[in-house]
């Protein structure tokens, strides 16, 4: 007589005092698990990507043009719908404006945060490589430089969520300067009064040229020097001595 198989029960129930175990386990229920895409909304996305065209369109009338100088009808005309219609999407010019503004320093921004793992080590060097990042961004582009740098807009002041990533980009500049000695606010004012002014006469009397981009190294190397900062070569550089005037030396006087 074949045994009994060791997984199913005893075919008899047991008699009295007798105890027998279990051979088979409790059943487990079978779950069916259901993966399920989310469900896309379609109608937000059609939204999102007419406004991505209406700023699209806005650059473009700003490069053809000027930044201050644009116009609804324009921009509506060039997505092809009624000016009537962009207010479902911003609720005045001036929402263009925040967009593009924030478009502009969110993608600077994100352009310093690649570059920076590739900056030089030494602290002239990485000045002068931060400068040169900044100018040639800034030159690119003359409509998106004056409408992130220059108040050429009047009435215009970005929303705090416009202005978040310009914030980020001058929190990563003063996290730069602190980590190469620098921690005064008014020595990070002149790095970027020096850093502005070049771009600012590069685009007026060079525009497409290299004229003032050919000063950066030298002109951050003189900053580098009043700050006393090492060079490559060798320890640190002292700043310069401040010229006095002696007492019995008459003050010269300039028609």
């Amino acid at each position: 007589m074949p045994s009994r198989p060791a997984d199913r029960r005893p075919s008899c129930p047991p008699g009295p005092g007798q105890n027998i175990a279990l051979t088979v386990p409790p059943a487990v229920p079978d779950y069916l698990t259901v993966i399920v895409a989310p469900k896309r909304d379609r109608q937000a996305e059609r939204r999102e990507a007419t406004r991505r065209e209406i700023l699209e369109a806005a650059w473009d009338a700003a490069h053809e043009g000027s930044v201050a100088g644009l116009t609804l009808r324009d921009i509506a005309a060039r997505v092809g719908m009624q000016q009537p219609s962009l207010y479902s999407h911003f609720a005045a010019k001036h929402a263009i404006y925040d967009a593009m503004f924030e478009q502009a320093w969110r993608d600077f921004l994100d352009q310093a945060r690649r570059e920076r793992q590739s900056l030089p080590a030494e602290p002239r060097a990485r000045l002068t490589a931060i400068a040169l990042n900044y100018f040639d961004y800034a030159v690119a582009d003359l409509a998106r430089h004056q409408l992130m740098d220059v108040n050429v807009i009047p009435g215009f002041r970005p929303t705090e969520q416009a202005y978040a990533p310009a914030q980020e980009t001058y929190a990563l500049l003063m996290e730069e300067l602190h980590g190469m000695g620098i921690a005064a606010q008014d020595t990070a004012d002149i790095y970027t009064a020096i850093v502005g002014g070049l771009v600012n006469q590069q685009l007026a009397n060079d525009p497409g040229g290299d004229r003032w981009r050919r000063l950066v190294p030298r002109v951050i190397g003189m900053f580098a020097d009043n700050l006393g900062l090492p060079d490559a070569a060798g320890p640190p550089v002292p700043p310069p001595a401040p010229i006095r005037r002696r007492t019995n030396e008459p003050e010269e006087v300039r028609p």
